[in-house]
């Protein structure tokens, strides 16, 4: 399951024939090097007829308001006005020759397939209007679980953790294949995941599920399955690897602080380097910065994404990556809080990063490069570096050749029949069965009666359904995140009229109404079952629970997977991808990972 680290493989790039068809410019694949003349003569052409303005633009990738590229609705302008200073996206790309575009739900980007598609074309018709004709970057962060921007009916998946649990490289790669497939339908061609960090903290609050994995090992093997897999073919993305050098061992959120990390540099090469150094290995599109302090990587302090020890003598010069490296994003407090505003985009290409993500204010940021440039702080020929590997990727991805997408392909891949099927048999191999002393799984599906309960008031209702598409009578009682004494002894009260029950965790640990909840139904003398839809170490704020599954994810497929598990129509499978330690004592093992029971047929 996990193999050594494997160097030296290289992805073979694409270069695309075009056909148009339906006035839009579609592709077939043809392989070549990555290397191929084509790509660097296109690349150079391109530079020559850029302005020193133009080209700083091309290191820039923003957000913005509304459905269309073109959009008048007021709210919009007004957002866009505070904004950007701009209507629209539109104009934006126009003032600031934008390298690239990012997509979020709240900025009403991601309406509906259609809608996606119809605004990536818009865009791209903008960015290529400019007098360089460089197509864009358009992006977002489909990282799947618990940070997933593209909705159904897209297909979707339980997330990192949950593929760490199944532990198989194929089912990695199927999954980033179909992800992969899916955005570029709808004209995002690069991707902001897989999350590479090496989730070594129970207690971290910003990556938990969304990593594979505390083992190095099996995060670096699914890190490098997933890259293969969202970049596989002419239908794939720029995969994105974060956060660099490692963000799994923290224990504050770099979007409210800036996390501190101790690792030596010795343990940063053992524990955070592998899957960041298998990701370059394997041709990945771009790597992802993330605005923490590592004292012994870099003493001055300084945020990764701003340190030259860190970007440039790490990166670059250690692990050998002369791809993209793009900045988390600049309105997080943890790089915002280090430097004046206009000071973090230059010192984040001083520190060898290339393309500078949604800083606070664009205009600030835009004409502080052109100003670091005119006053000798960057060479043109340092944002000429950044431009060429920036223009090679957009290449090698066959986003020139391919920058627009298929609108009457879209409904024939997003959440296709044959994605969902896939996505349902990768999830069931994923549930993890912890614990099982009393033998209480699986469930009897014989009409009994089973009360659902605890957190997660979506997640309890859909569970109950799911478990009442079953010869059983499923009721959902939720309580909430943190249930108090009245609560509990309500859930009590419900409990005695059942005979079994089904509690739903998420985030035990910092909520202690939870354990309270799981311990006073256990003692109700009914059967039990607790099952953890967040991080899997809920189980360590109650243990003396006999039954408890860990799912990794409220996702649908996640809670059908474990309804499934629960009646025994399929086999848990789903092994520990990290060590679960006891409430009191971090070093002390509760359940080691790779640990998993199944059931004695």
């Amino acid at each position: 399951m996990v193999h050594a680290i494997r160097r030296d493989r290289r992805f073979r790039r694409q270069i695309t024939v075009t056909a148009t068809v339906c006035g839009l410019l579609l592709s077939m694949p043809t392989a070549v090097s990555a290397k191929a003349p084509v790509e660097r003569g296109w690349v150079e052409k391109t530079m020559a007829r850029m302005t020193l303005e133009e080209k700083v633009g091309q290191l820039f990738t923003t957000y913005a308001y509304g459905t269309s590229a073109d959009t008048d609705k007021a709210a919009d302008v007004t957002r866009n006005q505070n904004w950007l200073g701009v209507d629209n996206a539109q104009q934006a790309i126009d003032k600031y020759h934008l390298g690239g575009v990012i997509y979020f739900a709240w900025s009403d980007n991601l309406q509906n397939p259609k809608q996606v598609a119809a605004l990536s074309n818009g865009l791209q018709q903008a960015a290529l209007r400019q007098p360089a004709e460089v197509p864009l970057l358009v992006s977002t962060d489909q990282e799947h679980g618990i940070v997933q921007r593209l909705g159904p009916p897209a297909t979707q998946f339980a997330g990192n953790m949950a593929l760490g649990a199944s532990g198989s490289e194929r089912d990695a790669r199927e999954a980033g294949k179909i992800a992969g497939e899916e955005l570029r339908a709808v004209g995002i061609n690069q991707n902001f995941a897989p999350v590479a960090d090496v989730n070594v903290n129970p207690a971290n609050p910003v990556i938990g599920v969304r990593s594979f994995s505390s083992d190095p090992r099996l995060a670096a093997d699914l890190t490098e399955a997933q890259v293969r897999g969202y970049q596989s073919g002419s239908a794939g993305v720029a995969a994105t690897a974060k956060h660099f050098p490692g963000h799994g061992d923290t224990d504050v959120d770099s979007h409210v602080g800036l996390p501190v990390i101790t690792h030596t540099l010795e343990q940063w090469r053992e524990i955070d380097a592998p899957p960041f150094r298998r990701a370059a290995d394997t041709g990945i599109g771009a790597i992802m910065t993330g605005h923490i302090q590592f004292p012994e990587l870099d003493p001055s302090g300084a945020p990764a994404t701003l340190s030259k020890p860190i970007m440039t003598g790490l990166l670059r010069d250690e692990i050998g990556y002369d791809g993209v490296v793009v900045t988390d994003s600049l309105s997080m407090a943890g790089v915002q809080e280090t430097y004046p505003e206009e000071d973090v985009p230059v010192k984040a290409l001083q520190a060898g990063v290339d393309i500078l993500l949604m800083p606070p204010n664009l205009d600030t940021a835009y004409n502080a490069v052109l100003q670091a440039v005119a006053e000798g702080e960057l060479t043109e020929k340092r944002i000429d570096r950044s431009v060429r590997r920036i223009l090679t990727l957009k290449h090698q991805q066959g986003i020139v050749k391919r920058p627009f997408a298929n609108p009457y392909g879209v409904d024939k891949t997003v959440g296709s029949p044959a994605h969902l099927r896939a996505a349902q048999r990768i999830t069931d191999r994923t549930t993890t069965l912890v614990k099982n002393d009393d033998r209480v799984l699986p469930l009897a599906d014989d009409g009994q009666s089973v009360l659902v309960t605890g957190w997660g008031e979506g997640t309890t209702s859909q569970l109950t359904a799911l478990i009442g598409k079953r010869d059983v009578a499923a009721t959902s009682h939720y309580t909430g995140t943190n249930p108090g004494a009245a609560t509990i002894a309500a859930a009590v009260a419900e409990a005695r009229g059942h005979d079994s029950v089904v509690v739903v965790t998420s985030g035990a640990g910092a909520n202690p109404g939870q354990s309270a909840l799981v311990n006073a139904l256990t003692e109700t003398g009914k059967p039990v079952v607790t099952v953890a839809v967040g991080t899997p170490y809920d189980i360590a704020r109650y243990p003396e629970a006999g039954t408890h599954l860990a799912t990794y994810s409220s996702r649908e497929g996640a809670l059908e997977s474990a309804t499934r598990v629960l009646f025994g129509e399929v086999r848990p499978r789903g092994t520990l991808p990290v060590t679960i330690p006891t409430a009191d004592d971090p070093d002390q093992p509760l359940f080691p990972l790779g640990h998993g029971l199944s059931y004695r047929h």
